[in-house]
């Protein structure tokens, strides 16, 4: 497999796809379908939508049945972004090297173009019933499923945890349940929603889950090391390798990493692409 070549390729599918689903900018009110479109069409990997295409290719799924719920994912990713870079969250002005939303728009519309990306987001689920052959059960647990991934349990808890900035005792334990919730569920919910709309067995949902995990958490402790390395860490936020070294963190990434790989021996071969972006993820630069 050529990895960057299926990467863009993927990549492609799902802009046209977000392009289509997105209300056009000149729809009334025009504002908030600027602010929206901004944001999803910024930049960035597209990662959670491509895993989900990846994931219901490995069952032997067409991608163009897995658009819909690829793109959620990546409606969803984009919500969480706007409100992350809000000045009552973490105040960052800028989202892959372009001003936020909200310096944009301001913080009022920005507000709630991340509220309508996710409320567009579960439309976009119901839009798989144009599919005749996608049951109306495999409907109704992507819906548990996006649903979960964003509740108080993870991402909207990690965040409050996040903008609370507790004092543990446990300091490790705390930062690694904070990132599973904030990042590994949703990379997990993007894993589980391709093998919910292929059908797959409750143990080939198990492997995943456990892969998505692995690299969700690796994936956020890389972000940490890199801020350390470029000097772009926040001195007030605790950081994985601000509390074990870089050392370590740099080890405890790659157990992570062989971990996700061994999850996935039960599908051989056709787990390609998901062991090719667990050595991405290790080896990653920005």
């Amino acid at each position: 497999m050529n990895f960057e070549n299926y990467i863009k390729d993927k990549k492609a599918i799902i802009e046209a796809k977000l392009d289509d689903i997105l209300l056009p900018e000149e729809e009334d009110p025009p504002v908030i379908h600027k602010a929206m479109r901004y944001s999803v069409f910024s930049g960035g990997k597209r990662l959670r939508p491509i895993l989900t295409l990846a994931t219901a290719e490995m069952f032997g799924m067409e991608n163009k049945k897995v658009l819909y719920t690829a793109c959620s994912l990546e409606l969803i990713h984009t919500f969480s972004l706007i409100h992350d870079d809000l000045p009552c969250i973490d105040n960052d002005d800028f989202r892959r090297g372009k001003p936020s939303c909200h310096k944009v728009y301001g913080e009022d519309i920005a507000l709630l173009a991340g509220d309508a990306l996710l409320v567009h987001a579960y439309r976009t689920v119901l839009k798989n019933l144009e599919h005749k052959d996608v049951k109306k059960s495999t409907i109704i647990a992507l819906f548990d499923e996006l649903t979960r991934c964003v509740d108080t349990r993870n991402m909207l808890g990690g965040q409050v945890k996040d903008v609370i900035h507790e004092e543990p005792s446990d300091k490790i334990n705390y930062l690694c349940k904070l990132y599973r919730q904030k990042t590994a569920a949703l990379i997990c919910a993007a894993i589980r929603a391709g093998a919910i709309m292929a059908e797959a067995k409750k143990r080939e949902i198990n492997a995943l889950t456990k892969y998505g995990e692995c690299i969700g958490l690796a994936f956020q402790i890389t972000d940490d090391i890199l801020d350390l390395l470029q000097d772009q860490r926040n001195e007030e936020k605790m950081t994985y390798p601000g509390i074990v070294g870089l050392k370590k963190a740099k080890e405890d990434t790659a157990k992570l990493i062989q971990d996700a790989k061994d999850a996935l021996k039960m599908f051989d071969e056709r787990a390609d692409f998901l062991y090719h972006l667990a050595d991405y993820i290790f080896s990653r630069q920005k």
